[in-house]
This record gives structure tokens, sequence and C-alpha cells, in this order.
């Protein structure tokens, strides 16, 4: 009789840190997600935006480089595209969405 006391006591105390355990494991994978969205999608939209609102104030005269790595300058804009001038008499139609953001080392004359 005494030894199933002991073994009922038993299955209680794993019964309840069990639930214990579960309550931790929830928490740990709340601050997973946490984590990963404040290092990785946040930024990640961030920088979606400021490259939205760089692409809708394109300007004629800009200075830009395109994702194939073409450089020139912006003659015409409009809705979707942007008519480039990368050579003297030179013109070619870009789609907005090839223009990247990073124009800090043009080197075009």
């Amino acid at each position: 009789m005494n030894t199933f006391l002991v073994i009922l006591q038993a299955q209680e105390q794993a019964a309840g840190a069990a639930k214990g355990g579960n309550w931790s494991f929830i928490i740990m994978m709340v601050a997973v997600f946490v984590v990963m969205y404040f290092l990785m999608i946040r930024p990640q939209k961030k920088r979606q935006k400021e490259l939205q609102a760089y692409r809708n104030n394109l300007q004629k005269g800009d200075k830009v480089v395109t994702a194939g790595g073409i450089y020139g300058t912006i003659v015409e804009v409009k809705e979707a595209y942007v008519l480039l001038e990368v050579d003297t008499n030179v013109k070619i139609r870009v789609d907005k969405t090839s223009l990247v953001k990073d124009t800090s080392d043009l080197q075009q004359k």
C-alpha cells in the first residue's frame, strides 16, 4: 500500500512539472518570435518603405544606378518607368523597380 502512495505522488509531481514545462516552452517560443521580428522583419520593412519613397520622389536630373549596374541621369519620369541618359544622346527606358537607392558612390562624369 505504501508503494502505491509513493507511485501516485510521483505521478502527480510529474504532471505538475509537465504543466510548468509547457508554459516555459510557450514563453520561450514567443520570445524567439519577438526577437526575430525586431531583428529581421521590422528592419526589412523599414528598408522597403525607404526604397519606395525614394522611387516615388525621383526627379529629372537625378543620378541613379539600376540593379544591373547601369549608371545614368534621369531625363523623364513616368508612372512605372524612367528614361535614363547613359551617354550623350543614348537613352534607355528602365522600370522604376530596378532602381536602387544607394547612389553614394556614383562615378558618372
